[in-house]
């Protein structure tokens, strides 16, 4: 036998002894087992290349199925209508503001700086990148942000072919006509298309409309700077308007905008040098659009940003064809715009920029609900759209001071909280009034002035004196004792919003340190005024169109807090006007029964006055504002007069508005049959009485120092306080109410005195 005969025969004999052996993986036979059978690698890109070869047929099929339709109706918008709460016409808003203009008339630097911020790649592209589709899939699927990758002729495609609505039907019909547009169209159509197409906020249609809505020039001067900021606009019109847009949102638009820039650099459109050398050039003021004179304006601001609160884009609001009915009754708005020019705007000289230069900054704000329905009934937004872009009643960059202090109180009854010796806080319970008093329990020192650096109590006093007289210290204290986290969740139920900045974990919150709006603070005043049932403010009563539908809000909601809560804080605030001491005494009258509170900010920024009769809640604020700016300015020396608080214009306005509102009385009374106000509380020790309130103010002398130790601070005597009997609920007297907690302060002038915060 032979080399090659040995090699076969050992070759068999080898093949004969296989089938007896065993394989990883495979049965008996040489065959894979159990769930390998199912995925082999063979199978696994078969599998994959089908349904790749699956899915370009069916793109292939949908390419020839799809026809590029007409364009949408878009050209044919109609205007929007507004209507009063009777149904009599208040104002309607004029057709799109669109001029279309040839891509040779957009400078070439301004072409290129969309380009760079939208589209790298859309010289070279076909209509879609792909690449970006599935970056912005894969994003999307790992939590990294929404989907992006459309191209500049997919919004092309969107804006003038399609609608807006995200649905995975009208993207597929977006991939497909864009692929047939790039073949179709060259790419300048393409881009000339887009440009005019796309909304630039300010109810501006295209670049030309834009243009003159931010720089009032013609699109052919743009700068590169002015253009760059355009781009930058297009991805969130109404957010990243500069006029309106918050510090945060500031800081986002020039990272935008400078990454405009520096795309332009990598793309070879615009030298590094040059870049350097650019400055951002802020947009001017919005101009109002015809119509829109007066309160009108404000009242359309309000009602379109509760639509686009609903969740409708603001593109679609400006394309017309609505009609709105508002809840706002003609005659309550006449008497609210009537109150503030009587009581405010005719003591101003807005002229007088040397000898009254603080009447160049007051701006008012106000609005008013009826709690029972939540219907924003009248709404004052300030001297007109032209002098004020933005609606007073809706900004949120003030602080509400000390009307925030039934909120509080309202969470330290929702909790049962207990006092530092752990008696349950109720309006009677006892609190030591000394101003700049170090509160107990905090980690985060604080030791807050009352107003004028006044001692109230002896040195105690009731929570229901320490609310009609607004002392900081008593507040700051039960804050710590409710815990703050605490009160901030009753803030949210009540109707406050969670925004950045919220002090949540400092006591200091107690005197209204966040940021909040008229609307935000009616909304808390109206829940107390309707029991404790959540009451959100609306101005919309219906919104109409004939290609969607929109449901209206339901303004009245579930039990916020109990109505026990609601109506013993109502009670609580009936003495802040009924005491003739108290801080919101100037608005008593006895055409009505009142509850509510006064409010100023540190630094006197703002006053506020928010007020409920068992019919209507108002809340009226005054903002020190830079004219011509957002800084926030003191409001000290307007009319001539010194510090002004909630307890002065806020307070007149409110009582003005209110008698005229009311039609100058009214037969309504509180029905607060759960008030609970608390056993009368005796101090559990005794100590040296300090200083009172109804002492001068130049006496700071006190018998307990601001800086005395926490084991030292609640130290009492025992005092009297007329207001410790429970009073018989159900109704509550408009007359004065004698309450005690020490001697009184002297009644708080209308106009002037250093006000609680």
């Amino acid at each position: 036998m032979g080399r090659a005969e040995a090699r076969k025969a050992q070759q068999q004999r080898g093949a004969r002894r296989a089938p007896s052996g065993r394989t990883k993986g495979k049965g008996s036979a040489g065959k894979r087992t159990g769930i390998r059978r199912f995925f082999t690698w063979k199978k696994i890109l078969g599998t994959f290349f089908g349904l790749a070869l699956l899915g370009m047929g069916a793109l292939i099929g949908l390419y020839f199925y799809v026809e590029k339709p007409d364009p949408n109706k878009q050209a044919l918008q109609q205007s929007n209508v507004y209507k009063y709460a009777d149904g009599t016409i208040m104002a309607s808003k004029g057709k799109v503001n669109r001029e279309i203009l040839p891509i040779d008339k957009v400078p070439a630097d301004v072409q290129e700086a969309f380009i760079a911020i939208e589209n790298k790649s859309f010289r070279s592209d076909r209509g879609v990148d792909f690449k970006g589709l599935a970056r912005g899939l894969w994003n999307t699927a790992t939590g990294r942000g929404k989907a992006g990758g459309s191209t500049i002729t997919q919004q092309y495609v969107k804006n003038y072919y399609l609608t807006q609505e995200q649905t995975p039907t009208r993207k597929l019909k977006e991939l497909v006509i864009s692929l047939k547009v790039d073949q179709s169209l060259d790419k300048p159509e393409i881009l000339a298309g887009y440009l005019n197409t796309s909304y630039f906020g300010r109810g501006a249609y295209g670049i030309q409309a834009a243009a003159q809505a931010y720089y009032a020039v013609d699109a052919e001067k743009l700068t590169l700077e002015q253009g760059a900021y355009l781009a930058t606009l297009v991805q969130a019109p109404s957010q990243y308007d500069w006029s309106t847009a918050s510090e945060e949102t500031k800081k986002r638009i020039m990272i935008r905008y400078n990454a405009t820039l520096v795309n332009m650099v990598d793309m070879k459109k615009l030298d590094e040098a040059k870049r350097q050398g650019m400055a951002f050039v802020e947009p001017q003021q919005p101009q109002p659009p015809a119509g829109m004179d007066g309160q009108k304006g404000y009242l359309v601001q309000a009602a379109e940003s509760e639509l686009a609160a609903q969740g409708v884009e603001r593109k679609l609001i400006d394309a017309g064809g609505w009609t709105f009915t508002l809840n706002i009754d003609p005659k309550k708005q006449e008497a609210l715009e009537t109150a503030v020019h009587e009581e405010l705007e005719s003591k101003l000289d807005r002229k007088d920029t040397k000898g009254r230069p603080q009447d160049q900054s007051v701006q008012a704000g106000a609005t008013s609900v009826d709690p029972k329905t939540g219907h924003i009934v009248a709404m004052y937004g300030g001297t007109g759209l032209s002098d004020h872009w933005s609606s007073n009643a809706l900004r949120k960059d003030y602080q509400p001071g000390s009307t925030f202090k039934p909120v509080v109180l309202a969470s330290a009854l929702e909790n049962g909280s207990k006092t530092q010796d752990g008696k349950p806080i109720t309006p009677n319970a006892l609190y030591d009034g000394t101003s700049k008093r170090q509160v107990v329990g905090s980690d985060i020192p604080f030791n807050p002035q009352n107003q004028e650096d006044r001692n109230f109590g002896d040195p105690m006093m009731t929570v229901q004196d320490a609310t009609n007289y607004s002392v900081n210290s008593v507040y700051a204290q039960m804050i710590v004792d409710v815990e703050p986290p605490n009160v901030k969740k009753t803030a949210l139920q009540l109707g406050m919003k969670d925004r950045e900045g919220w002090p949540e974990d400092r006591p200091a919150m107690a005197l209204g340190t966040m940021n909040a709006n008229t609307v935000e603070m009616a909304a808390v005043y109206a829940t107390l005024d309707n029991h404790g049932k959540k009451v959100t403010p609306t101005i919309i009563k219906k919104a109409e169109h004939k290609d969607r539908e929109v449901e209206p809000v339901n303004p009245i909601g579930s039990q916020a807090i109990s109505r026990r809560t609601a109506d013993t804080v109502t009670k609580v605030l009936t003495g802040v006007v009924n005491d003739e001491g108290g801080s919101g005494n100037k608005v008593r009258s006895s055409a009505y029964q009142a509850a509510g509170k006064t409010g100023t900010t540190e630094n006197n920024f703002s006053g506020w006055f928010t007020g409920y009769t068992p019919e209507l809640v108002t809340v009226v604020a005054i903002f020190g504002e830079e004219p011509g700016t957002a800084k926030q300015v003191t409001l000290t020396g307007t009319a001539g007069l010194g510090r002004l608080g909630g307890s002065s214009f806020p307070a007149s306005i409110w009582k003005a508005y209110t008698l005229a509102a009311l039609k100058g009385g009214t037969a309504g009374k509180f029905q607060l049959t759960e008030a609970d106000m608390g056993a009368v509380q005796t101090p559990s020790r005794s100590a040296s009485p300090t200083p009172t309130a109804s002492q001068s103010s130049s006496a700071p002398a006190s018998s307990t120092s601001p800086s005395q130790s926490p084991s030292q601070s609640p130290s009492p005597t025992a005092t009297k306080s007329g207001s410790s009997s429970p009073t018989p609920s159900g109704s509550v007297s408009p007359s004065p109410t004698k309450t005690g907690g020490g001697p009184k302060p002297p009644d708080p002038p209308l106009f002037g005195g250093n006000e609680e915060r």
